[in-house]
Parts: C-alpha cells; sequence; structure tokens
C-alpha cells in the first residue's frame, strides 16, 4: 500500500473550514492502546479516529430510530406470542391496548437496552 502524501495526510485539496478548536482528556495507557488499535483499523489517525467518534456520537440520539423499532418490534412479539402460546385469545381492545403500550414506552425500552450493552461492555473490559 503506497504511502500518502503529506498534502494528503494533512488533507489538503478538500474544501472545508479550518479547524481551530481543541478538546481534550486524560486517558490510561490501555485505553490509549484501545483507540491507537481501533484508528489503525480504519487507517486513520488516533486523533482523526477520535474526532470522528466524537461527532459521530454528538449527531446521533442515543437511541437512533432504527434500533427503537426493532424493539418496538421486539415488545411486541414479546406481548403478543405470550397470550397465543398459552393458548389464549385476545380480544381487539387487548391488542390495541398492546400496541399503544409499545408506542409509548418503545424509547424507554431502546434506551434501557443501550444502556445494558453498555454496562455489559464495560464488565467485560
Amino acid at each position: 500500500m503506497e504511502e500518502p502524501t503529506i498534502s494528503q495526510r494533512l488533507g489538503r485539496g478538500r474544501i472545508r473550514s479550518s479547524r481551530s478548536r481543541s478538546l481534550g482528556t486524560k486517558i490510561t495507557l490501555n485505553e490509549e492502546r484501545e483507540i491507537v488499535i481501533a484508528a489503525e483499523r480504519e487507517g486513520k489517525s488516533a486523533s482523526e479516529w477520535a474526532r470522528d467518534v466524537l461527532l459521530r456520537e454528538a449527531r446521533s440520539t442515543r437511541a437512533d430510530a432504527l434500533f427503537t423499532e426493532i424493539v418496538a418490534t421486539r415488545m411486541l412479539l414479546n406481548l403478543v406470542l405470550k397470550p397465543l402460546a398459552t393458548g389464549t385469545v385476545m380480544k381487539p381492545e387487548e391488542f390495541t391496548g398492546v400496541l399503544s403500550t409499545v408506542r409509548t414506552t418503545k424509547r424507554q425500552a431502546a434506551t434501557d437496552v443501550m444502556e445494558q450493552y453498555a454496562t455489559a461492555e464495560q464488565k467485560e473490559r
């Protein structure tokens, strides 16, 4: 693989506003290693990778719409399949209630699921 030129590495030739602001944080040696490895996987410097990750996170919601709808579908299946599995007939009013419950609680449920994954990831480290 050919090494990029200095102007390519500096991003010259692309039109963008000047980056004149800086943010910083303190990290451990192990965290630095994780960041460098992740950046190298994407062919980026650690600072460029960190910038991309920070901006992506800042621009997205914690539980994005697609994930929220997946969680809602899971909730709907769980709430509808239980009566079906036990041989109970769900009345139309009950189904309407289930739909209403899913509609009003799906965002919080999606946030809860994301937090569970974040907690599990932290425990694995």
